[in-house]
C-alpha cells in the first residue's frame, strides 16, 4: 500500500484559500500605559540647552528623561528668537519653514499655514504667521495618533488678572467632518471640544489648529491660542504679548522681539501645568491578519508518513483493520513556503479524525 503525501497546496490568491484582514487596534499613548498626562505630572526638558531655541520636551515627572511629546514655536517673522542683528535666520523662522515644507503641498509652502480662516482672528485671507507645533514620540504613536479620542486642556489667564481662570478644551473634528488630503496624510481641524465631541457645529465653531494623525503632529495657530489665553497683563482681546520676560507667565501671547531667544514654546507647557490642564491621547496600529483555509478533501490525509504506520519492505499497513477504511488523527497544521521552509505551526485544540468518508477545513490565522 503506498503512503499518501502529507502536503496539500494552497491557492494563495486573495479570496481563494487566503483572506487578509486589517484591523485598527488602539492602546494608551503614554509610556506608563496611561491615556492621560495630568498637569501635576507634566514637566519640561530638552536634550541640551542648544535645543531650547527650537523645541522643548514634555515628560512625566516620574520619568523626566523620557519625552512624551515635543513642542516648538514657529514664526515667519522670527519672533522670539535671536537673528544676530539680521545676520542669520531666527530659530523660530527655521521651525516654521521646516514644518511648512513637511506638511503643506509644494504650492502652498510659501503661503504658509492658513488655520485662522475659520477662527476668531478674522484671517479670511492670508496665513498664520505664528504657530505652536506639538509632535508625538514615534514609538508611542505606533502607526498614528488615534483620532476622535484625544483631548488637550490648556489653562491660563485672560489678561485681566494674573490668576489662572481660563481653560481651553481642544479635540479634533473627525467625527463631524471629512478629512482634507495632504502630502502628510489626512488632516483634520483642531476645534473646541473633548474626546472627539465637538462643541458647536458647522460654521459655529472655530479652528484652533490642524491635526495630522499619520504624522503624529498638531499645528496650532499662535494667533488663535493667544487670543483665547493671552496671559497676564493683557487685554482680553489682545493676541500679542507686549512684554514677555518671564516664561512663568500662564498665557500663550508671544513676544515680537527678534533680538533674543524668548523660549516661547515653553509657554505652551506652562499652560499644561496649571490646575485642570492635561493631555489625553491614544495610539493606533494597523494589525494585519491573514487567514488560510486548509481544505482537507476526502482523499487527503488518510494515511501517515510516520514510519510506525507501516511495516515490512513492502510498506504494508501495520494494522490490518486499516485496510479499505483507514483512519488518521490530525493534530497539527504546518504552513510551508515555496522553498520548503516551515513558516507557521498550529496545534489543534483537539485531534481531528479523518477518513475517506469525511472532509474538513481548518482555518489558520496569522496576525502581525
Amino acid at each position: 500500500m503506498p503512503i499518501a503525501g502529507a502536503t496539500i497546496p494552497l491557492n494563495t490568491a486573495e479570496g481563494e484559500d487566503k483572506i487578509t484582514i486589517t484591523e485598527k487596534v488602539t492602546s494608551p499613548y503614554f509610556s506608563d500605559g496611561a491615556t492621560e498626562l495630568l498637569a501635576a505630572n507634566i514637566v519640561s526638558g530638552t536634550l541640551s540647552d542648544t535645543n531650547e531655541k527650537y523645541y522643548y520636551s514634555i515628560a512625566h515627572s516620574s520619568t523626566p528623561t523620557t519625552p512624551e511629546f515635543h513642542i516648538a514655536f514657529g514664526s515667519t517673522n522670527g519672533f522670539g528668537s535671536d537673528d544676530d542683528a539680521n545676520d542669520i535666520k531666527g530659530a523660530t523662522e527655521a521651525v516654521y519653514k521646516q514644518w511648512a515644507s513637511l506638511l503643506l503641498p509644494a504650492n502652498e509652502v510659501t503661503g504658509g499655514f492658513q488655520i485662522s480662516t475659520n477662527g476668531s482672528a478674522g484671517l479670511v485671507t492670508g496665513k498664520d504667521t505664528e504657530i505652536y507645533v506639538l509632535t508625538s514620540k514615534r514609538t508611542n504613536m505606533k502607526d498614528r495618533i488615534n483620532k476622535k479620542n484625544f483631548s488637550i486642556v490648556l489653562s491660563g489667564s485672560n489678561g485681566v488678572s494674573a490668576g489662572v481662570n481660563i481653560s481651553l478644551h481642544l479635540t479634533d473634528d473627525s467625527s463631524a467632518d471629512n478629512p482634507t488630503a495632504t502630502p502628510a496624510g489626512d488632516r483634520y481641524n483642531i476645534v473646541s471640544g473633548s474626546n472627539g465631541v465637538v462643541s458647536g457645529s458647522g460654521a459655529s465653531y472655530k479652528t484652533y489648529g490642524h491635526f495630522y494623525p499619520d504624522m503624529g503632529v498638531l499645528v496650532f495657530s499662535g494667533t488663535e491660542l493667544s487670543a483665547s489665553i493671552p496671559g497676564p497683563g493683557l487685554a482680553a482681546s489682545s493676541s500679542i504679548a507686549a512684554v514677555f520676560d518671564s516664561p512663568k507667565s500662564l498665557g500663550l501671547g508671544f513676544s515680537e522681539a527678534v533680538d533674543e531667544d524668548k523660549n516661547t514654546a515653553l509657554r505652551f507647557i506652562n499652560c499644561l501645568q496649571a490646575p485642570g490642564a492635561k493631555l489625553k491621547f491614544r495610539d493606533e496600529e494597523d494589525q494585519v491578519s491573514v487567514q488560510y483555509f486548509c481544505r482537507i478533501k476526502s482523499g487527503h490525509m488518510n494515511f501517515s508518513n510516520n514510519p510506525t504506520f507501516v511495516s515490512g519492505s513492502l510498506n504494508e499497513l501495520r494494522q490490518t483493520t486499516m485496510k479499505g477504511n483507514p483512519a488518521t488523527f490530525i493534530s497539527q497544521i504546518q504552513l510551508i513556503n515555496s522553498t520548503g521552509d516551515i513558516v507557521a505551526v498550529g496545534n489543534l485544540s483537539t485531534v481531528l479524525k479523518k477518513s475517506y468518508s469525511s472532509e474538513a477545513t481548518v482555518k489558520v490565522k496569522l496576525t502581525y
